[in-house]
């Protein structure tokens, strides 16, 4: 049976409404898996040329902004910005991330960020290192007094990576690492709860993936 109806279909150099256009790249984003959208992902997943969103908002950055989402190629981030970048791809892969994988998801920041800020990928990969091997500050002494604990309950960035890198990035229950199991999600948890006077201390931290996780506490 022939479909008779009409159908509307957008050809190469139609106009395009901001709407239109804003709604695309939120398409886009959401079908490259990404809050951060860059021409390069747009080029690949949307419907206009990323040139028609640089002029019509004066830059592609102010494109970006415009749809709500982040932007790629951000100036002057901050280095712990840029650290919990490198901290959640080597989380997402179970290894130390590689230089081509600061371009698609789920990195937030792209590799020009970082040759701006460190030279090199490898000289920022040293930077982190030595800024996750490093002591965290002191907790204020006011903290005991107002929770029991001489720790806050969530482990700082460094902690966290101190944690993982210990457990070879896998699940010290089961056994699993996104290194060999794409997308799993690794969670640092307390060994003696927190809740019931825990200290957030390497000691009393163990990785957990998320499946585990939730069984222990749906066990409890």
């Amino acid at each position: 049976m022939n479909d008779s109806k009409f159908k509307l279909e957008r050809v190469q150099g139609a106009p395009v409404s901001d709407q239109e256009l804003l709604a695309d790249m939120q398409r886009a984003a959401q079908l490259a898996g990404a809050d951060v959208l860059s021409q390069r992902l747009y080029t690949e997943f949307g419907q206009y040329d990323p040139r028609t969103a640089s002029r019509r908002f004066g830059s592609w950055n102010k494109a970006v902004v415009a749809a709500g989402l982040q932007i790629a190629n951000e100036i002057n981030i901050s280095d712990d910005r840029l650290f919990e970048n490198i901290m959640l791809l080597w989380e997402h892969y179970g290894r130390q991330p590689r230089r081509a994988e600061l371009a698609s998801p789920p990195s937030r920041i792209s590799c020009g960020a970082y040759r701006r800020r460190f030279a090199s990928w490898m000289d920022a990969l040293t930077q982190f290192v030595a800024y996750a091997n490093a002591q965290d500050a002191r907790p204020p002494d006011q903290m005991e007094a107002r929770t029991g604990h001489r720790t806050s309950r969530d482990p700082s960035l460094r902690m966290r990576f101190r944690v993982l890198k210990r457990d070879n990035f896998s699940c010290r229950a089961c056994g699993a690492t996104p290194a060999l199991t794409p997308g799993l999600s690794l969670h640092v948890d307390h060994i003696n709860a927190w809740s019931l006077g825990g200290e957030t201390i390497d000691d009393n931290l163990q990785t957990l993936c998320e499946p585990c996780n939730l069984g222990k506490s749906n066990a409890l």
